[in-house]
């Protein structure tokens, strides 16, 4: 043995050969015999060694090693949306159609890897053209858009289909009775022709899922309201009532979501206010005829992207607490019952929730609702609903007597707590004729802030915050400003006739002056007439844009000839000796040709900008209004410096010499009236430069007053008070006997 430990390279060498020499396999014919499919390894880390077969393979590993079925055995391997594929010892996953893998096509779960869906309607072109694609989840579907129809005949199509979009010719047809009732009737049969409610609900929800026209959405809301009288009349299994009430929240969704606006503003205000009432009152009560069906105690959420509904059947004598509350779309409501003597009767009671996001601005307040409380707060200013609208019901009521709804509601916009007035409110109609109007009957505002409004009532139907602003102050006086425009144009439109007669009849009064004041009301005459008739007519885009532009050249030209009285003005008190005909034709040059070329190159640059959505005049949009106002403030600084220099001069020459009375007396008089013109022409549309920046119920009252007006003053100035003027009219009227006698 020393030998061996003497010497390091002889002791590695023993341990070699023992090794071979005492290798378990080399006296065993185990792992020569292990399956092909299998490895030889040892047992529990002993010296003893087995047959094991590969991951992937099942079987005692000599003689058998078979493949794993990892798909079989393995419920649902490859998640969510994937297909499993079985290999010989192994698997891969795929994803379904409609799916992408986030890594490689092919995969297995524990590498982190998962299918997402796949956004078709990134395609823009997809679906054709007139269409609209709606992605879904691993899938997707196509739909016309408002006012065209499917080749097919249906609401949803394939892209693969070939169906086109054309032209829907019932797109007007909500503008005629006979066509309303016609496709309601039809619409009406066919729903009613299915067998059950469910079926009902889902066809209304699938025909209702895609941009409507108006008597689309009128015929629906028909057929939903005579769909939900037989929720009472047919029973229905409990496994399937889930289903009916998210159909009928859909529905009701896919009728009142953001995008359906424009149809229902097409309508008329009468088919609008009918159509809406009778869709909320059909969602309330149709919810609850549902719930009776319930044997025992629900719950029932549903959530869609505009309407949410929470559904309660309970025993009241179950029920610890005499409320009930909900938290519904961070907003919340609190229902509590009255304290009695009596015990409450037997019997279930349902209770339901519903909340609307878009559904305040089709049932926004008009000017006259017809309600008394209206006035309270119609001088505040324009009246909007700035919630949701919430709406709470129960059946029966006398199982559960209500004592008070209290309720806090999301501003739709934060207030200001100093300008703005919010007051609690309902919706009261009649379910006779389904005509409603906003009242605050009954309810009382506990608390409010910016953001919320806590309100308590002691009814339910369906509420909402009504807001008056300090800031839009305009619309409850809206009538009152155009009644004062309109008698004041008519007015001025006449002062304005009797000027240019006067400057054309009377020859002995005829000079440069008056024939600037005569091309000034001409002027001002055509721009009046033109605002009469049609700054309304914003309906017409062309007709629209061409009264805008007809507006901006008159009233530029008015501007300019104001212009024009001033350098004369400045010409006569300077005493430049000028040919008269040739001074003439100048001014006329100026005083129509600078405001064409004025208009004509804002409509070359900005001609969309004629005429707006609520007015046949110049927008505001991207300052174009300043086309007007800027070449305005012009010529008034223009006159106001000619103004400075004639009396500069005035007062030189009388404080200096004495010239002749009657030639500076003359040019007193001449001023008086030019500024008198400068001050009306100006004055007016600087307070309509001030309406535009600060736009207040003060500044509209007078712009309205000084800009209906002006013709009358302008007669009066130039008219009225000039003693020129009163001889001509008193040797005029003086052979006229009663005229004779009013004169003298």
């Amino acid at each position: 043995m020393e030998f061996f430990l003497n010497s390091p390279m002889k002791l590695i060498l023993l341990a070699v050969w023992l090794s071979i020499v005492l290798d378990p396999c080399k006296f065993s014919d185990i792992c020569e015999s292990c399956h092909q499919h299998a490895r030889c390894r040892s047992i529990n880390e002993s010296k003893n060694f087995g047959c094991f077969c590969n991951q992937g393979y099942s079987g005692d590993g000599i003689k058998d090693c078979r493949d794993d079925n990892e798909c079989a055995k393995v419920t649902n391997i490859c998640g969510e949306n994937a297909n499993c594929s079985n290999t010989d010892g192994a698997y891969y996953c795929t994803c379904n159609a409609g799916y992408n893998s986030t890594k490689s096509q092919q995969f297995q779960t524990n590498d982190g890897t998962y299918c997402t869906d796949i956004d078709e309607c990134e395609d823009d072109g997809i679906c054709g053209h007139h269409s609209k694609c709606h992605n879904t989840i691993g899938s997707f579907y196509c739909s016309c858009q408002r006012d065209y129809t499917a080749s097919s005949g249906t609401i949803r199509f394939q892209a693969s289909s070939g169906v086109e979009c054309k032209e829907d010719p019932k797109k007007d047809c909500h503008q005629d009775s006979k066509c309303i009732s016609k496709t309601v009737n039809i619409t009406v049969k066919n729903i009613i022709n299915l067998s059950d409610p469910q079926q009902q609900m889902e066809e209304i929800r699938n025909q209702t899922s895609g941009d409507l026209a108006p008597v689309a959405v009128i015929s629906y809301i028909e057929a939903m309201a005579i769909s939900a009288l037989q929720f009472v009349n047919k029973s229905q299994k409990e496994s399937s009532i889930n289903k009916t009430i998210r159909n009928l929240v859909e529905s009701v969704n896919n009728l009142v979501e953001k995008e359906e606006k424009v149809a229902w503003d097409r309508m008329s205000e009468d088919v609008k206010d009918y159509c809406i009432t009778k869709l909320l009152h059909t969602a309330e009560q149709g919810s609850l005829a549902l719930s009776k069906a319930y044997r025992k105690a629900a719950k029932i959420e549903v959530n869609t992207r505009d309407v949410e509904l929470k559904l309660y059947k309970f025993e009241p004598q179950q029920q610890q607490k005499r409320s009930i509350s909900a938290l519904i779309g961070g907003d919340s409501i609190s229902l509590r019952l009255k304290h009695s003597k009596e015990e409450s009767q037997n019997g279930s009671v349902s209770v339901i929730f519903l909340r609307y996001d878009s559904v305040g601005p089709l049932l926004k307040p008009t000017s006259d609702p017809g309600v008394a409380d209206y006035s309270r707060y119609a001088d505040a200013g324009e009246i909007t609903v700035n919630s949701p609208v919430i709406a709470a019901a129960i059946s029966p009521p006398s199982v559960f007597p209500l004592d008070r709804v209290n309720f806090t509601l999301t501003h739709i916009e934060p207030i200001d707590l100093e300008k703005d007035e919010t007051k609690c409110a309902f919706w009261d109609y009649s379910p006779a004729n389904m005509k409603g109007h906003w009242s605050l009957e009954g309810c009382e505002r506990a608390f409010v802030n910016k953001t919320h409004t806590t309100c308590s009532c002691n009814h339910l139907t369906h509420f909402a915050i009504l807001m008056s602003s300090g800031r839009a102050n305009l619309a409850a006086h809206y009538n009152v400003l155009t009644r004062i425009t309109q008698l004041g144009m008519v007015i001025s439109i006449i002062c304005l006739f009797m000027c240019i007669f006067t400057f054309w009849f009377f020859s002995e009064i005829q000079s440069t002056r008056t024939t600037i004041h005569k091309n000034l009301c001409c002027s001002l005459f055509m721009a009046e007439f033109i605002f009469l008739v049609g700054i309304n007519m914003y309906t017409h885009k062309l007709f629209c844009s061409v009264v805008a532009g007809l507006l901006h050249y008159f009233f530029l030209a008015a501007f300019a000839w104001m212009c024009i009285e001033g350098i004369h003005l400045y010409l006569i008190v300077v005493g430049v000796i000028y040919n008269k005909g040739f001074l003439h034709r100048n001014f006329y040059i100026f005083g129509y040709g600078s405001p064409a070329v004025v208009v004509v190159i804002s409509a070359t640059l900005g001609y969309k900008y004629y005429g707006t959505s609520t007015a046949c005049w110049l927008s505001t949009e991207k300052n174009f209004i300043w086309s007007f106002i800027g070449p305005a403030c012009l010529i008034i600084l223009v006159n106001l410096l000619a103004f400075v220099v004639i009396i500069y001069k005035v007062y030189r020459h009388t404080a200096v010499k004495k010239p002749e009375i009657s030639h500076y007396e003359n040019i007193r008089s001449c001023a008086r009236g030019a500024l008198a013109l400068l001050f009306i022409l100006g004055a007016t549309w600087t307070l309509g430069v001030v309406h535009i920046l600060n736009e207040t119920t003060l500044t509209a009252y007078l712009f309205t007053f000084a800009n209906a007006f002006q013709g009358m003053f302008i007669f009066i100035f130039l008219c009225v008070l000039s003693r020129k003027v009163q001889e001509e009219y008193y040797r005029l009227f003086k052979n006229v006997p009663c005229c004779f006698e009013c004169l003298r």
